[in-house]
């Protein structure tokens, strides 16, 4: 089987190493990829959020299968236009990807599914996003409701901090047409926790992939702005079985289950 995997961090550099170690793939392609992926597989020029051009190497390549890694490429269709072409995917739809696209949308359908989530609100104008703040006391979370490289995001225990990021989300200054709707969340305290889920389409056959810890900010010791992630680790000591099994029935199983009652079959990875 030839698999091209789509895009060029990390992630993608860990899917190629696993992948060519697989006795059911002959061939790995990664575009655009990096330098580093360049050993364990083969490197291809791509641009990675433009559907046609990803049909359009999968096609030149002959593959059998296209694993879609970056949200950019998801959200904008990848692999709608890959399944349209009659090859196969993975990764959920641009339906299913609007959970990562949209902060706001995510917070709805969360609702919808009676998920537990912090006291949150969605604005497109300071002055209602500034009424809101002071409703809240201790940790202010202010996030672009759009795709930000996970760089959308400001923790502070200062309302003044908190409200000058509103003003500069929505000024498009910072992210651009990504922060003219900001989600603004009371902060929650504690460890944190990163569970993945793969997703074949039916809400009762997801399965959890080990539990990972996710260091997002910049310096050590958790201080400064965010990242896209500047490191994980899993194993996590603190989640056994129980918290896990406790993470599917309560958030997952209930927003595949919403999903599918609005007609999206979600598939990859959650």
């Amino acid at each position: 089987m030839k698999v091209l995997v789509v895009g060029s961090g990390g992630r993608e550099h860990a899917l190629a190493w696993g992948l060519t170690r697989s006795p059911s793939v002959s061939e790995v392609f990664v575009g655009p990829g990096n330098p580093g992926i360049e050993l364990p597989a083969r490197t291809v020029a791509l641009e990675a959020s433009e559907p046609n051009a990803v049909v359009e190497l999968a096609n030149e390549l002959d593959i059998d299968l296209v694993i879609v890694g970056p949200e950019g490429p998801l959200v904008n269709g990848v692999v709608d236009a890959v399944q349209a072409s009659g090859r196969h995917a993975f990764g959920p739809t641009a339906a299913g990807a609007r959970l990562e696209g949209s902060k706001a949308w995510m917070k709805e359908v969360l609702a919808g599914a009676g998920v537990p989530t912090a006291a949150h609100g969605s604005f497109t104008d300071a002055a209602t996003a500034a009424t809101f703040l002071n409703t809240l006391e201790g940790l202010y979370v202010v996030k672009t409701d759009g795709l930000a490289a996970g760089k959308g995001v400001l923790v502070t225990e200062s309302e003044e901090e908190a409200l000058l990021a509103v003003h500069d989300y929505l000024s498009g200054e910072a992210f651009g047409d990504a922060g003219r709707t900001v989600v603004i969340e009371e902060g929650l305290r504690g460890p944190e926790l990163s569970l993945l889920v793969i997703c074949n389409g039916d809400p009762d056959a997801a399965v959890a992939l080990a539990p990972a810890q996710d260091f997002k900010r910049i310096h050590d010791l958790d201080h400064g702005p965010n990242t896209g992630g500047m490191g994980a680790y899993s194993p996590v000591p603190i989640v056994g079985p129980e918290m896990v099994s406790q993470v599917m029935a309560t958030a997952v199983t209930p927003t595949l289950h919403s999903l599918a009652a609005s007609g999206i079959e979600y598939r990859g990875v959650l």
